[in-house]
């Protein structure tokens, strides 16, 4: 497992060992659980938690709701109505599907911004962040083909215009848009489609889930200050961490519990709150929606897509010197991928050598503007693309390359960082204005 000295599960009954000898399962969860963990980890390490429930929750309630579902152009939309009606249970098993989706969203939003202030992506935990990008790719993907399930008006015109996009691709493009639809235009074939591969990439992620997972415990966890845990000596390490179990278990139980309480209220209060009530509407390919909006976590490279219009003069500038081929369609798909793209290559974009962005005082500031420049995207994603709408989202995706491609690698070069702590040890007995020596090292708590 862990780089960090500690101790490993060693069995003691015959049938222990026999089995541990034939397949040490025992040896892998005890080492899991007993893990060394940094010990001043913030409330912001409790997403890895609610992700896991989140994927168990929709894995479970999807394959419920596959058992009631009828993947046809022609039943779909009856199908969905069946279950919320007459299924027993079924109208709380899709809103909790359906919602599970946002508080999955909004989990691995924090997830991947903790990531990027504290610096988890740096090495040698660059694989663990590369893997998370697949699973968050992955995640994009399987959601967006939830979506067109139910067959309403933003189903079927959401599927219309994201599949367009690849037509926008020069030479290939409609051949690679024809396959995905299986044919012309959305149609039974689409939704076959999209069903399949629904039900499949959820499993694809939890693999994934168990790699990413695997990665993180090879490597240790990363921590607010970025300062490694001491592998000198097993003493040593013992002094800058605590067992995952019962420590982070227990606090990592209590902060799902409290989420899981607001999860429970929007469900049983406002289950549609985030949804669209076109979606109420069957999928009617003659009249479209005055107004065709992707759900609210896909807003923000929604924002980036739209942004990008033939009068902009980069756009303009393209398509002169490519001679036509990048049109602004494509400019404007090449861009909403760029806008991931970046996320990922941020181990290599990082110039810093200070890990942690509690100790970078100019990068707070650009930071802070990246994650209110995120609300801005995701808030004018939501919008008409006119009047000052199409501004905004430019000025937004400008800065957006701009903090990856520009300020990160530049930051590293003229920021003057603040003092970091020698160790964890001394970072955790600062903030609790406490000494450790002694036996006090083995009393403490986790950092609240």
């Amino acid at each position: 497992m862990s780089g960090i000295p500690h101790d490993h599960y060693e069995p003691k009954s015959d049938w222990e060992k026999g089995l541990h000898n034939r397949l040490p399962i025992i040896g892998l969860l005890y080492d899991t659980l007993m893990i060394p963990t940094p010990k001043n980890l913030n409330w912001m390490w409790i997403w890895g938690i609610v992700l896991t429930f989140c994927l168990a929750l929709q894995i479970v309630t999807g394959i419920v709701l596959v058992m009631h579902y009828t993947p046809h152009v022609d039943l779909a939309f009856a199908s969905i109505e069946h279950i919320m009606r007459n299924v027993e249970g079924g109208h709380m098993i899709r809103y909790l599907h359906m919602n599970g989706a946002s508080l999955f969203f909004v989990a691995v939003y924090a997830h991947i911004f903790r990531g990027l202030y504290y610096g988890s992506y740096k090495a040698p935990r660059e694989v663990t962040w590369i893997i998370g990008m697949l699973i968050y790719l992955l995640m994009m993907g399987t959601a967006f083909m939830g979506y067109v399930l139910p067959w309403g008006q933003m189903s079927f015109w959401g599927a219309t215009v994201i599949t367009g996009l690849f037509g926008a691709i020069p030479f290939v493009g409609e051949a690679i848009q024809t396959w995905l639809l299986g044919g012309p235009a959305v149609d039974n074939a689409t939704l076959n489609r999209f069903f399949s591969l629904h039900y499949l990439m959820p499993f694809l992620i939890a693999g994934l889930v168990v790699v990413h997972i695997w990665a993180f415990h090879t490597t240790g966890n990363n921590n607010p200050t970025g300062v490694e845990v001491r592998r000198t000596s097993k003493e040593d390490a013992e002094k800058d961490t605590l067992p995952f179990w019962p420590y982070f278990v227990i606090k990592d139980l209590f902060a799902l519990a409290v989420i899981l309480v607001v999860f429970f209220a929007i469900v049983g209060f406002m289950p549609n709150y985030l949804g669209h009530p076109d979606n109420y509407i069957e999928a009617n390919p003659l009249a479209t929606p005055a107004h065709i909006v992707p759900e609210w976590y896909f807003l923000p490279f929604y924002a980036i897509l739209r942004a990008f219009t033939p009068d902009v003069w980069l756009v303009m500038f393209v398509t002169w010197i490519t001679g036509g081929i990048v049109t602004a369609k494509f400019f404007g798909v090449i861009a909403m991928f760029g806008a991931i793209a970046v996320m990922a290559l941020a181990p290599w974009l990082d110039t810093s050598s200070v890990r942690s962005g509690r100790y970078r005082p100019m990068f707070k500031w650009w930071f802070g503007l990246l994650v209110f420049d995120f609300f801005v995207l995701m808030w004018v994603g939501a919008m008409p693309a006119e009047g000052i709408y199409p501004i905004i989202a430019l000025i937004g995706s400008i800065y957006w390359f701009a903090y990856f491609l520009v300020l990160l690698p530049l930051l590293g070069v003229i920021e003057t960082p603040d003092a970091q702590p020698e160790n964890i040890e001394a970072d955790f007995a600062a903030k609790h204005s406490k000494h450790v020596d002694g036996g006090s090292a083995g009393s403490t708590q986790p950092a609240e």
